[in-house]
């Protein structure tokens, strides 16, 4: 990628990034739940996933067993697709560990989904003192970051799902903690 792309992208990011903050500040000024899916959808996201309900899918942890998503049922669940080698993902990690601190007792639950195998992230699990459940696995990993909207294959890529299980935001890109506080706490 030429340097001037790779400029613009970044620029592209960071406006769509203003935009989705500033509709998030509009809703939380006096939002209703209902408008959550309008306040917070950002273009970068698929819009189409958002409002639905997730389908329960199964992956192996770092430690090799096998965890469903439904274990985390009627809790705040943050998917957070990522992979060791990729920059961004790793800058937006050590927010999400203190999210999972502030919030875990609350009913909020991180949960990483690395495109890796459970040896490639043991030690950067360890090295980050990650403090929440990260799942594993190549293809099936991608099989559900696509189910869940990510068609394009891009990391990070976060899901945030309510209690009920409906998809209320998704975003392709680094999240930052101020931008994923903010639609935390209108779930908890």
């Amino acid at each position: 990628m030429k340097q001037w792309q790779q400029i613009f992208a970044v620029l592209v990011v960071a406006h769509l990034s203003a935009l989705g903050g500033y509709y998030l500040n509009q809703y939380l000024k006096g939002g209703k739940k209902s408008e959550v899916v309008k306040a917070i959808h950002n273009p970068t996201a698929p819009g189409s996933v958002i409002g639905t309900i997730v389908e329960d899918f199964s992956l192996s942890d770092s430690n090799g067993e096998l965890r469903s998503l439904s274990e985390w049922q009627n809790k705040v669940i943050v998917l957070n697709f990522w992979a060791t080698w990729c920059a961004p993902c790793r800058e937006e990690i050590p927010a999400f560990v203190e999210l999972q601190q502030l919030y875990g007792s609350k009913g909020l639950q991180f949960i990483g989904i690395a495109l890796q195998e459970a040896e490639e992230v043991r030690g950067f699990l360890e090295e980050f003192k990650v403090n929440y459940p990260s799942l594993v696995g190549g293809d099936k990993v991608v099989q559900a970051a696509k189910r869940l909207g990510n068609d394009i294959g891009a990391l990070p890529y976060t899901v945030i799902i309510d209690t009920s299980g409906e998809i209320i935001f998704t975003r392709r890109g680094p999240l930052s903690k101020v931008d994923a506080e903010s639609v935390i706490k209108t779930l908890l």
